[in-house]
């Protein structure tokens, strides 16, 4: 029963995050429902032993910290990403061709694009207005389907099968009206009247917005008995929710953060990104109110803390096991998984794994490891950048999944509540070493 809990809460936590600044704002909410108080980079921050706190920069990267009491002296650090491969809205996104009214995209990521196509289409993003001489941002979701980017019929492609390629700029603009119902129509009006629909009376200037396509089709579970779920965007929001379902069951004995990056799809290389000063700045900031104070102080405390990088793992798939070493196929509802990498794509190192390995033992967690094919390349995520920013030791983990970077990924019902129980306990735990 408490599994499905978990899951339930899982699948209300996709369903209201289309987008990255989506994804911020509810784990804001539910962070403020739980004693968490807000944060302002802008302002000077009072922050005091035994305190909850978060803070956001860019709308689509956050932290959240919770403090024991006395001086903090350490820190277990999760982290995870908010963005997902996605289809972007270009900035004159309009196109017109033969009867229909097109919006022509962007691929954010490395997106399978295949699966986009005859999807019942959602548009979501942020839109930045002057309203009463202010410039401010609105989260936007048209909450139906609006577009969709029809097939080619087989008959008109009778190679469609045999590894056909896609070609972004030409074959995935998405259907979104007739010409004839929407002649004067522009990106201005367009999203003015999605606004409208959302919000009722609009009354604002849109200056630019940042949007996005999404599929509306939500998660399920799947499977005779459900073992398995499948959703859009479950790389990388399911890491998201087990950090922060971990952060908020852990007794707060002990220092914990959460970091939750954006754009780590297309490179880390922003302000929110890994690469940026987000976590840097948190850390000093609080070394400076709750620590020891100074660069001396922000380095101890840098190397007592651990952080667990989590990102999802590539599942052994049924069909193409060959695709994995014959050694380190993770199992969908085998526990988490440790990321490994000779050449440093995942951050873990022997240390780093012992203490997983260690925290899960504790609290009865199966663990697996993934290590790819050494004659394939591997993926990478904000773990050894953020072991290179900073300087503190870091574990790759994630749960098995299948379908990565495709528009509905699966993954095994079991595995959510694994993973926070160990990120749980790794919050809880006294001793890092």
């Amino acid at each position: 029963m408490a599994e499905s809990r978990v899951i339930d809460r899982l699948f209300d936590f996709l369903k209201t995050s289309p987008t990255p600044w989506h994804a911020v704002a509810c784990m804001a909410e539910r962070l403020e429902a739980n004693g968490f108080e807000r944060l302002r980079e802008t302002s000077s921050w009072s922050i005091l032993a035994g305190g909850k706190y978060y803070v956001t920069r860019s709308d689509g990267a956050l932290i959240a910290f919770r403090l024991p009491q006395g001086k903090l002296e350490s820190l277990r650090m999760m982290g995870a990403h908010t963005d997902s491969p996605q289809l972007r809205l270009k900035p004159r996104p309009l196109v017109r061709s033969r009867d229909w009214l097109q919006l022509g995209v962007e691929v954010y990521g490395g997106a399978l694009l295949n699966p986009w196509f005859d999807r019942d289409l959602g548009i979501a993003g942020r839109v930045q207005l002057r309203r009463a001489g202010r410039i401010e941002p609105l989260l936007v979701d048209t909450r139906r389907a609006v577009a969709v980017i029809p097939s080619l019929a087989i008959h008109m492609d009778r190679e469609a099968n045999q590894g056909r390629s896609v070609n972004a700029q030409t074959q995935m603009a998405a259907v979104l009206a007739s010409l004839e119902s929407c002649v004067d129509q522009s990106v201005e009006t367009l999203i003015a009247r999605l606004i409208e629909e959302q919000y009722g009376e609009f009354d604002a200037e849109v200056l630019d917005f940042e949007l996005g396509l999404y599929d509306r089709q939500p998660p399920a579970q799947i499977g005779l008995e459900g073992e398995l779920f499948a959703s859009a965007r479950l790389d990388n929001l399911l890491s998201c929710f087990c950090a922060l379902e971990a952060l908020l069951d852990a007794d707060g004995s002990q220092g914990a953060l959460l970091v939750a990056n954006d754009h780590e799809e297309v490179g880390s290389s922003s302000a929110s990104g890994a690469h940026g000063t987000f976590l840097a700045d948190v850390l000093a900031r609080l070394n400076e109110s709750v620590g020891e104070g100074g660069e001396q102080g922000r380095v101890r405390l840098v190397q007592r803390s651990r952080m667990i990088s989590c990102d999802n793992a590539h599942g052994l798939h049924p069909n193409f096991a060959d695709k994995h070493d014959a050694g380190h196929g993770p199992k969908l509802n085998g526990g988490p998984v440790i990321k490994v990498n000779a050449n440093q794509r995942y951050a873990t190192s022997s240390a780093t794994a012992a203490l997983f390995r260690d925290i899960c033992q504790s609290v009865e967690v199966p663990v697996q490891t993934f290590v790819t094919r050494a004659d394939m390349g591997c993926g990478s995520t904000i773990g050894p950048i953020t072991a290179s920013e900073l300087g503190i030791a870091t574990l790759d983990v994630g749960i098995a999944q299948w379908a990565m970077h495709s528009i509905r990924e699966t993954a095994g019902s079991a595995d959510p509540a694994y993973l926070i129980r160990a990120l749980t306990a790794f919050c809880e735990r006294s001793e890092l070493d």
